[in-house]
């Protein structure tokens, strides 16, 4: 095994930047296809679009999250080598657009991300889909656990907060799986917030403190899970997962790629370090970012970038010349 490169051995303050430029291009490819019902077709040009600009970025990445296998896309899938080849070698999580469905139909919160660690870092997770998970800001730690009720969590949280239980809000999936779920935590005296998709942003925000979201729980994609773990880590949050098989094959598969299925995995269980970065463009307008919007003569994206050694969260607003991208 070649010997592993500390990203911060290398100047890797500009790898952020061009990593946004991925994230960026994969989002204006996209926005041609925004309500227009066709969720492949969005994802291959965002896909098309983050691999030509990755493959001019300065490192070494391998794919542990990839985008072929789960949206039937035809690059970026887990395994492949991303980048020039040069520099610091990486894990690399890729989404070109975490909600497919949201941009086909026009909604809102569709992103463009990327996550990067060290190589060997992220927790391959791939054989098992679901995972359930637990998301807060820093006052989650030690106080909320997978292994508590949802209601003891939202009351502890609410106690270290110095908040009323009713001024709690609870960012879910709205899933048919996640209903009683949801009643026991309006039972407990919370709101929620009901999420059509993407709780990569869900967890984002409810680990950051100027939003309304206190936490973000549920079961969603493992790939996601680990993805948020390396935003979690640069805003000092908490977060839990526990891998969710959904029959017995699974776990089955789970348990011969090395997986731990009881495990309550903590951040640095879903990505080892604390070297991480992750960036993020905004497609469709959302709580997190704005969505990319076409202004006369030019593109402007927004854009979020974290980095965990240096603990920043850095909002990113670019001008593209419009006909460049004609």
């Amino acid at each position: 095994m070649p010997e592993r490169v500390d990203l911060m051995a290398e100047p890797d303050r500009n790898l952020a930047l061009e990593l946004v430029r991925a994230t960026e291009a994969a989002a204006i490819r996209a926005v041609p296809f925004i309500g227009k019902g066709d969720k492949l077709a969005a994802d291959g040009a965002a896909v098309d679009a983050m691999r030509a600009f990755l493959a001019t970025v300065h490192f070494a990445g391998v794919v542990v999250i990839g985008e072929g296998e789960k949206d039937k896309a035809p690059m970026l899938f887990n395994g492949e080598h991303v980048g020039n080849g040069d520099g610091p070698q990486a894990d690399i999580a890729v989404d070109p657009i975490d909600g497919t469905t949201m941009t086909a139909q026009g909604r809102q919160n569709a992103l463009s991300m990327i996550a990067v660690s060290d190589r060997h870092t992220m927790l391959d997770a791939s054989s098992v889909f679901y995972m359930e998970k637990l998301v807060t800001d820093s006052h989650g730690i030690g106080v909320c656990s997978l292994e508590q009720s949802i209601g003891d969590n939202i009351r502890e949280l609410a106690k270290a907060k110095r908040k009323d239980v009713g001024d709690m809000v609870i960012a879910v999936l709205d899933r048919p799986r996640h209903q009683e779920l949801i009643e026991e935590i309006r039972a407990a005296g919370a709101g929620t917030r009901l999420l059509l998709d993407g709780d990569v942003a869900g967890g984002i925000n409810a680990a950051r403190y100027e939003t309304r979201i206190d936490i973000c729980v549920g079961t969603g994609g493992s790939p996601e899970g680990v993805v948020t773990a390396c935003a979690i880590k640069a805003l000092g949050g908490f977060i839990q997962g526990r891998l969710a098989p959904k029959d017995d094959a699974e776990r089955a598969r789970g348990e011969a790629a090395g997986l731990d299925l009881e495990r309550i995995y903590d951040a640095d269980g879903l990505v080892s370090g604390n070297n991480t970065m992750f960036v993020a463009t905004g497609v469709t307008d959302g709580g997190l970012v704005e969505g990319v919007r076409r202004k006369g003569p030019i593109i402007r994206t927004e854009s979020i970038v974290l980095r965990s050694r240096s603990g920043t969260l850095r909002r990113i607003v670019s001008d593209h010349v419009a006909e460049r991208w004609l």
